[in-house]
């Protein structure tokens, strides 16, 4: 009787793996064999656990399994969750899992469609996550050797012997409703922005008949209630066949994905009613305040912008500083904004509120790149504008009680003071339907800022935004590094408006 012997695939030295793999190849070419396919084909939660190279306590979450095994008796998943749940880890999973045990099958071709909201999150998240899954694959237990990088894995596609995984853009809607093969998976990542054409295309590729297999996979943190990634959650008429998750923050805190203290600090920095806080932490759908001046999703378009300018990083002219002084030693910080054009390309805070070390601050920033700070200069700040001033900067003062003749872009709506009108400004700026495209930076105390102040129409019939001092008794804090940014939004030269 032959003996078998186990060897540990890790423990091998290099050449001897590439001599085994290269052994295999011959023998079966680049198919993983019909055995394992029958074994792992409909079993995702076993081929995520046995044929990954899993580091010593580290493996997946619960709710993970969850999600994997659901596939087997519901063909459309829409899994929401808090920031941080492993979102696109199951998304890699599924697949690699779904590609390596279609590939090869004597019934057709397969297809795998990735798509989001953005196609940054998949060259920089997606496939990345891909490609580092594929490097801890047990290559020994699927019997073929490591996928070829200049064959097979490329940067936003894995291409095998009968089938490939790609990367498309959220509007190609007929390439996606054109994804027909006997074997189908639609990947939808970061799906709450995705519209709702995409999810209709989507329905027209998984139309195939009985002899057809087709899964769709849409998972995203939530946001506003809105959209057809709401409408599958709420179980709203039509949307019946979704299956959908909602992954809860103490599941992940217990699988050690979230720290209850990130889950803490966040709250004490949005607020725990707030739309930022409900979507990023507490994984519920939560439009922004009817009263609230900026709605999150605006900010997070403009978080989008930011990330897609800060890879290739075109700075052009630098304008300014917005500088907020903290009044006092209550926990506020002074906050400096540095735009260039329309991107806050740096924010600065600091403890410090002596007016000659924060001018010191200010006036080394405007003596390497030029421009003007734009000053609040009520309270201490008012001697950080009269230092600037004396040494011949340009520097300008905002004082946000003052009385003003701005009006919104419409010239209906008038403004109580300088404050309310440098606010609806920003909101002007941010409004998607304005095509002003402004970058903002993904930081989480700007998003809290922005997302925080509310507004209300006055008897006069002037628009009031919700005090500094009315948001600190509400929120805890005041809204210090937004400020700064929406006064270097605001104080132009021989004009009211940025791109107008």
């Amino acid at each position: 009787m032959r003996q078998q012997i186990s060897l540990d695939w890790r423990s091998l030295p290099p050449e001897a793996k590439q001599q085994f793999l290269e052994e295999l190849q011959k023998r079966q070419g680049s198919r993983v064999s019909l055995q394992f396919k029958r074994k792992y084909r409909n079993d995702r939660v076993a081929f995520v656990h046995d044929c990954f190279n899993w580091r010593v306590g580290e493996k997946p979450a619960g709710y993970q399994d969850d999600i994997l095994a659901a596939a087997e008796k519901h063909k459309r998943r829409a899994v929401r969750g808090p920031h941080g749940l492993g979102k696109t880890a199951i998304a890699a999973w599924e697949v690699i899992h779904f590609a390596i045990t279609r590939d090869g099958d004597d019934l057709d071709d397969w297809k795998v469609p990735t798509t989001a909201s953005a196609w940054r999150q998949l060259t920089k998240f997606l496939w990345p996550e891909i490609a580092k899954w594929t490097r801890r694959l047990k290559w020994d237990l699927l019997g073929r050797p490591m996928f070829d990088k200049r064959t097979e894995l490329l940067a936003l596609s894995l291409k095998l012997s009968t089938g490939e995984a790609f990367a498309m853009t959220s509007d190609e809607h007929e390439m996606i409703e054109g994804s027909h093969a006997p074997s189908l998976l639609l990947i939808f990542d970061e799906a709450k922005a995705i519209k709702p054409e995409t999810f209709d295309a989507c329905e027209g590729a998984l139309s195939g008949g009985d002899s057809t297999e087709a899964y769709a996979l849409a998972i995203s943190t939530p946001g506003e209630c809105s959209g057809r990634f709401y409408e599958i959650h709420k179980r709203a008429p039509g949307y019946e066949d979704w299956w959908v998750r909602h992954v809860t923050l103490e599941e992940c805190i217990a699988a050690g994905r979230v720290s209850r203290e990130w889950a803490e600090q966040r709250a004490k920095q949005w607020g725990p009613k707030s739309a930022v806080f409900q979507n990023r932490v507490k994984g519920e759908f939560c439009s922004s305040d009817a009263d609230g001046v900026i709605p999150l999703s605006w900010i997070e378009l403009a978080n989008e912008r930011w990330l897609e300018w800060n890879e290739n990083k075109t700075w052009g002219t630098f304008d300014g500083v917005g500088v907020d002084v903290s009044r006092s030693q209550n926990g506020d910080k002074t906050c400096l904004a540095l735009r260039h054009e329309k991107v806050i390309t740096e924010i600065r805070r600091t403890t410090e509120v002596d007016v000659m070390s924060v001018t010191g601050q200010v006036a080394g920033i405007l003596k390497k790149r030029g421009g003007r700070a734009v000053v609040d200069v009520i309270g201490v700040g008012a001697g950080v504008y009269d230092r600037l001033a004396e040494q011949k900067f340009k520097a300008v003062p905002f004082n946000a009680s003052e009385s003003t003749t701005a009006k919104d872009r419409s010239g209906e709506l008038e403004f109580l003071n300088k404050r309310a009108a440098a606010w609806w400004n920003m909101r002007e700026l941010l409004d998607p339907a304005n095509g002003e495209d402004v970058a903002l930076p993904p930081d989480d105390e700007l998003i809290g800022d922005l997302a925080s102040p509310h507004w209300k129409v006055t008897s006069s019939g002037k628009v009031q935004i919700e005090s500094k001092d009315d948001l600190r008794k509400r929120l805890g804090r005041s809204t210090d590094t937004a400020d700064a940014v929406v006064m270097i939004f605001f104080e132009q030269p021989k004009r009211r408006i940025l791109f107008a």
